[in-house]
């Protein structure tokens, strides 16, 4: 069992969320792969999951007529701490996406 908590901005804010709320199609999905990490933990999502390489980051992987990912980090234990979403156009993942993650995960470090 894991617990997955939303990166909150210094205005309690969670851009993940906001990210969710803005994209039906996507926050169904994820919604999904989030409820089954927390019942039965990550390694029931590895078709879904993905470490980045050379960073501290994974990424959910949200496939379909919007291909979108979420960045996450893994915390202690089995805490899981979702850093930054959005839409996924081309085949890498964009330097700028992973350095938005890599920024609030600094803040909560």
């Amino acid at each position: 069992m894991s617990s997955v908590d939303f990166y909150l901005d210094h205005r309690n804010n969670s851009p993940v969320s906001d990210f969710l709320d803005k994209n039906k199609e996507v926050k169904v999905k994820a919604l999904i792969i989030i409820k089954n990490i927390i019942e039965f933990g990550l390694s029931t999502a590895i078709p879904h999951i993905k470490k980045l390489s050379g960073l501290p980051l994974w990424e959910i992987r949200i496939l379909g007529k919007s291909n979108a990912r979420i960045l996450y980090v893994h915390k202690v234990k089995n805490q899981i701490i979702l850093l930054h979403a959005f839409k996924k156009k081309t085949n890498k993942t964009p330097t700028k996406e992973t350095n938005i993650a890599l920024n609030r995960l600094k803040d909560i470090t």
